[in-house]
């Protein structure tokens, strides 16, 4: 099935999204493990000392599966011993610049390093727009390249798709991947996604509050990659200077709290819920017992407390 297609087949709402699989291209390679690893676990634009941006990678068949792209992205890929040549997907969750911002640095990156295959981007609209002007952006650079080392054109290795409703995405690499749109206020469409390989599925939430469709999404699955806001440390984050309420109630309002993430993965019945996108990501007032007791009040399965560069068995 030509790419084209699976992008119909993306755009459409149709319930339980594997209610039917999405044909497509299998790879190479035999069949083995589904890696999953945090990139970045903080919550936020502000870059952390402690924590980096919200990224994670999935790989299958010595390919690549990204999913967010903040700053830094393209160094903990490395720290994590994935070769930037390996990516094959790129999948962005929403518009907010702790998600997207290293997503063209990334591609251009990878193509610097060895890349000279085809890179497909799934993401809300405008991600074809975002592309289109990174790659203007980048074309002194990319033009000094390719005639001093000899090295193939960037655009034509970059194919961006728009997703506007959950759905199949694709299946490749032994990965069937399939997107729920869920509820972040004040962002015109943000996207979960899950990944089903032929050992585990695994589920990355991106930002939202409670959403039902994420629940569908996620149900059954092995592990469920959720974003975390302890409540009580909101003041911390907001301060008391100008426009404090607002982030205050943005921040309430728009993220899911940690005791509503041990209850979403109940009711989703995954077996593992990991913590990730802390909110705050660094604050002495919330010591990690406080984040895993607020998850396992309403959810006996694993708990894990993410961690930059963490694979997740």
């Amino acid at each position: 099935m030509n790419l084209s297609r699976r992008r119909l087949l993306a755009q459409a709402c149709c319930g339980s999204i594997f209610a039917a699989a999405v044909p497509g291209s299998s790879g190479s390679g035999e069949p083995g493990k589904t890696r999953l690893i945090l990139l970045g676990t903080a919550g936020g634009p502000s870059p952390k000392k402690s924590r980096a941006a919200p990224s994670q990678v999935i790989l299958s068949r010595d390919s690549a599966f990204v999913v967010d792209c903040g700053n830094g992205v393209a160094r903990q890929l490395i720290l994590a011993g994935v070769p930037l040549p390996r990516i094959r997907h790129i999948f962005l969750t929403h518009h907010h610049s702790d998600h997207n911002a290293d997503y063209g640095t990334l591609l251009l990156l990878a193509w610097s390093t060895g890349l000279r295959t085809r890179v497909d981007a799934w993401g809300p609209p405008p991600l074809k727009r975002i592309t289109r002007l990174f790659l203007e952006m980048s074309a002194p650079d990319i033009e000094v390249r390719r005639s001093d080392q000899g090295q193939p054109p960037l655009g034509p290795l970059i194919h961006a798709h728009e997703l506007t409703a959950g759905g199949p995405v694709i299946e490749d690499q032994g990965i069937r991947v399939g997107c729920a749109r869920v509820d972040h206020p004040l962002v015109p469409a943000a996207f979960a996604y899950r990944f089903d390989g032929a050992d585990r599925s695994i589920v990355v939430s991106g930002d939202t509050r409670r959403s039902e469709s994420l629940i569908t999404l996620a149900r059954g699955a092995d592990v469920l990659v959720h974003e975390a806001l302890y409540p009580d440390a909101v003041n911390a984050i907001a301060g008391t200077g100008p426009g404090s309420a607002q982030l205050r109630k943005h921040l309430v309002d728009s993220h899911t709290s940690v005791e509503e993430a041990g209850k979403i993965a109940a009711e989703a019945g995954v077996k593992t819920l990991v913590l990730s996108h802390f909110v705050p990501a660094e604050t002495p007032a919330v010591p990690d017992e406080a984040w895993l007791d607020g998850a396992k009040r309403h959810f006996s399965g694993r708990v894990i407390l993410g961690r930059d560069l963490l694979e997740i068995d």
